[in-house]
């Protein structure tokens, strides 16, 4: 029915617009196409909005839960600190016999944050016996905290809800343990009083906002601290009444109608490990949503914007529907009045009869006929077209000419025929032409065929065997051909030419550890920096892999060659950012040779430059070197020693010697440290500090490391076989051989080839292996642990000591470097430095180890410090396996002149 009455419509349109009968259909389609399209952008603009809403409350989630597990984790520290402070004072007091005076403690500065941190001890009637305060004369035996203490028979820590302390005035959380005499009874409490402000946490009081909240509470609701943001710090709770949690740990959306300022959170709550206590985060809901606003407002102004565009783009498809049906209109009318047939090909077709100037020649050619396809090539149509001048369509008159000399030459030799590339004052709507020209009486027949396309894959083929897939640089192969024509002409014009072998420095640590995909995309980077600091006539080629090389045609002297070399240094030093990823820094190395001075083909000048290439790698990378003759003798020296190093690990030179470690009270052995030395067939025994660093430059590091491992294994299987009394040895790994990816299989691979309990073998770090946040390191170390390895840092304050990253890494052991030990005995602050790494290390839960212990009065320092272990030539230097043997045996190695202390004593 519908259909019927457009078409009645469509029959009464006048006849002067009877042109639009065809097309009226196609019309009227583009504004329902144009409200089909708006409405679709509308829709998704409003699911655009519902998504991000979901975003920012799933965000605020995982932010509310990271929140409180951050505030947990960072309560956990100074509570065991607390914790350890009343057993450590427990454990005095009882062997003091009750005189233990904290008052000369605290002058020596042993409690932190006396400002806001209290110790008291009271006697088995509540009597204060001892404090860090002023003395006041308060007794607590009546106090609940001592009664529950007195009449308990736990070692529990009674924690009190906050209350204005007597003797420091304060609002302070009392947390107390019982006393006890040898045989048990009780004999008094220590009490640790701290301020609220005690538990602050600066590096999360950021993330509350203005409306949420940090708590500290115990179990049973009570809250001993409390942070507040900024609109509710005044208020003294922000819960209408203390909330109730199900679990030690979880997340809730709480309503609106629980607090007292009206407004819904995020609330999230994580239990402290080790304590009856909790941490509680809370966020609001608003503040979380802000964002919201701001992205629903800039997305409907877009919609809106977009719509518009619609609107423009319906209205112009309406205007050209109308033009496209009157040109048709006049097609239909041209062709029934001349009764011109319909075409066909893919040619166009021109029919042109020359003008001539009253002297006789040729001014110009007149379009008799042609077809629709060649008038399109020249972006109009054929009525439109027919009857011009040919000067009509060139605007440019020397083309013109031109054009006319070649439609002259054509006539004169009756044939023309050839391809030709469209200058860009023409104006063919092509690239590429192929053009034949026949004379027709005293006119040219022409015809015009687009091979662009065809042209195009041939280009394409040409610029696929020259170019560089990865980087569209040219390649080796374009390099091979251009540079014998580069020196060539240099030759003849008697100029120079610059060759730059630049190759990435550590160029394959991206690939390990990133990706090949990190890597091409640096790649593509590096290539796009080189072609930036270079002239415009001058070329950048990637030779494959990291190499590229830069061709300099006639630089000015050398010092404009240096000037490249630097600017590409300087270049490659900026960041790359790979893929969102943190900032990548990466280097190069540069060798460069030059025509003619350094060679007079392309194979010298390449040959020479990569040469210089690696002479300024070995000089420390990230720097460029002139080829000079003596460097290639430099070179095979180098390439020898590397070689010999190689053949060395292949043909198992290597011994290993054994270092004793002891109890640093008792002088009990505890472990070996297993150190490498090279047996030279010829030059005997070679010390590590020759062969280390040379193994570490050429990466064989690696191959050393896990030969060392193997024989420390099968060395430990021996012993086991003869019935030596087994001790740990531990093995030291470099940093490329832990971040290798596989540390942990070839580890294991090997313990389970000599069958060695891993509890027997342990792993020495340096603190370079574990630099950075990547999650690879805590993989690996935790596939480690999962053996039961122990763990061991060694060196430790010699390289990047990073106490948050210390803390996050479960290690076992710490070995403090020599240097440190060293300083013993000569002043107090040396004393004072190291019992401060052995504190941190206790609190840790690390065992420390004191390196490089050389004289009695060292040890008996490192005893009064409370140091685990000590190692070095007090005890033992590194000797070779059957030697060790016999400290095995004996088992305690002090000398005569050392006197063994108690632990702890």
């Amino acid at each position: 029915m519908h259909i019927t009455r457009l078409r009645g419509y469509i029959n009464r349109i006048p006849a002067n617009l009877g042109f639009l009968r065809g097309s009226l259909y196609i019309i009227l389609a583009w504004p329902i196409i144009g409200l089909i399209i708006a409405t679709i952008m509308w829709q998704l603009t409003s699911s655009r909005i519902n998504a991000e809403r979901d975003r920012l409350h799933k965000s605020g989630i995982a932010e509310v839960a990271l929140l409180s597990g951050a505030y947990a984790e960072q309560l956990a520290r100074p509570l065991e600190q607390i914790n350890q402070i009343t057993l450590n004072l427990k454990y005095y007091w009882r062997i003091s016999g009750g005189t233990l005076k904290l008052e000369e403690q605290n002058r020596a500065g042993l409690y932190p944050l006396t400002d806001r941190l209290y110790v008291t001890i009271a006697d088995r009637d509540g009597n204060i016996v001892t404090t860090t305060l002023a003395r006041k004369r308060v007794n607590l035996a009546q106090r609940d905290y001592f009664q529950t203490l007195k009449n308990s028979d736990t070692d529990q820590l009674v924690i009190t809800s906050p209350s204005i302390g007597a003797g420091s005035g304060k609002l302070i959380v009392r947390f107390s343990r019982r006393l006890t005499k040898s045989d048990g009874s009780f004999d008094g409490i220590v009490m640790v009083s701290v301020e609220p402000s005690y538990f602050a946490s600066p590096t999360v009081d950021g993330a509350l906002g203005k409306d949420g909240f940090l708590s500290l509470r115990t179990q049973d609701g009570i809250v001993l601290a409390k942070r507040m943001g900024a609109n509710i710090r005044a208020r003294p709770t922000i819960f209408k009444s203390p909330p109730t949690f199900s679990t030690l740990t979880g997340f809730e959306f709480i309503e609106k109608d629980h607090f007292v300022d009206g407004r819904a959170r995020l609330v999230a709550w994580k239990e402290i490990k080790n304590f009856p206590l909790i941490a509680v985060a809370g966020l609001s809901e608003d503040e979380l949503q802000q964002p919201l606003a701001a992205i629903a407002r800039e997305d409907r102004i877009f919609a809106f914007a977009r719509i518009s565009g619609v609107i423009i783009f319906i209205m112009i498809g309406i205007f050209f529907s109308c033009r496209l049906a009157w040109r048709k209109h006049q097609f239909t009318q041209a062709r029934q009045a001349y009764g011109i047939s319909s075409e066909g090909g893919s040619e166009g077709f021109f029919m042109l009869a020359s003008q001539r100037r009253r002297t006789g020649t040729v001014s110009d050619f007149i379009i008799v006929d042609c077809n629709e396809y060649g008038a399109a090539l020249y972006g109009t149509s054929r009525g439109d077209l027919i009857g011009r001048r040919l000067s009509t369509l060139y605007a440019d008159r020397p083309y013109f000419e031109e054009l006319v000399r070649t439609f002259v030459e054509a006539i004169k030799d009756n044939f023309y025929e050839d391809d030709f590339l469209v200058p860009p004052e023409c104006p063919l709507k092509m690239r590429w032409i192929h053009r034949k020209m026949t004379r027709s009486n005293a006119g040219l027949a022409l015809t015009l065929r687009d091979i662009s396309e065809n042209k195009a894959h041939e280009e394409a083929l040409l610029v696929m065997a020259n170019s560089d897939a990865l980087t569209a640089l040219p390649n080796r192969h374009w390099l091979m051909g251009f540079l014998p024509l580069a020196i060539e002409r240099s030759r003849v014009e008697e100029t120079t030419l610059a060759l730059l072998f630049v190759d990435l420095d550590d160029f394959k640590n991206i690939n390990d550890t990133m990706g090949h995909a990190a890597g091409d995309e640096l790649l593509q980077a590096v290539a796009a920096r080189l072609r930036s600091v270079i002239r415009p006539f001058d070329n950048v080629v990637r030779l494959g892999g990291d190499e590229f090389t830069i061709i300099l045609d006639n630089p000015e002297n050398t010092g404009a060659v240096a000037g490249v070399s630097e600017r590409v240094i300087t270049a490659l030093r900026k960041p790359f950012l790979l893929s969102g990823h943190s900032n990548h820094v990466i280097s190069a190395s540069i060798g460069i040779s030059l025509f003619p001075k350094d060679g007079d083909d392309v194979e010298t000048l390449i040959k020479h430059a990569d040469i210089a290439m690696y002479v300024a790698k070995a000089n420390g990378k990230a720097s460029y070197q002139f080829f000079r003759p003596q460097l290639s003798q430099n070179l095979v020296i180098k390439l020898n020693n590397e070689q010999s190093l190689r053949e060395a690990i292949d043909g198992n030179e290597f011994v290993l010697y054994y270092q004793p470690r002891v109890d640093a009270a008792s002088g009990e052995l505890r472990s070996l440290e297993a150190l490498v030395r090279w047996i030279h067939p010829v030059r005997g025994l070679i010390q590590p500090d020759e062969f280390i660093p040379l193994a570490e430059k050429t990466g064989l590091i690696v191959k050393l490391g896990e030969l060392v491992i193997e024989k420390a294994c099968a060395q430990l299987a021996l012993w086991k076989q003869q019935g030596v009394p087994l001790v740990p040895v531990s093995v030291n790994v470099s940093s490329p051989q832990f971040n290798q990816g596989n540390f942990d299989a070839i580890f294991e691979s090997h313990l389970i080839e000599h069958g060695i309990d891993p509890s027997f073998v342990e792993i020495e770090l340096t603190e370079s292996c574990m630099m950075g946040e990547d999650q690879a390191i805590f993989s690996q170390l935790a596939a480690l642990k999962s053996l039961g390895v122990k763990l061991l840092l060694d060196d430790f304050g010699t390289g990047y000591s990073s106490l948050s990253q210390l803390q996050r890494l479960d290690l076992d052991i710490l070995k403090v470097d020599r240097a440190f030990t060293a300083k013993l005995g000569e002043s107090k602050e040396g004393e004072v430095f190291f019992m401060a790494i052995i504190s941190m290390a206790h609190v840790l839960n690390m065992r420390v180890v004191a390196e490089g212990v050389e004289t009695v009065e060292q040890l008996h320092i490192l005893q009064a410090l409370s140091c685990n272990e000590i190692q070095g030539y007090y005890i033992s230097r590194p000797v070779p396996a059957n030697e060790i043997e016999r400290l095995m045996h004996k088992r305690f190695l002090f000398p005569n002149d050392a006197i063994p202390t108690e632990i702890n004593g």
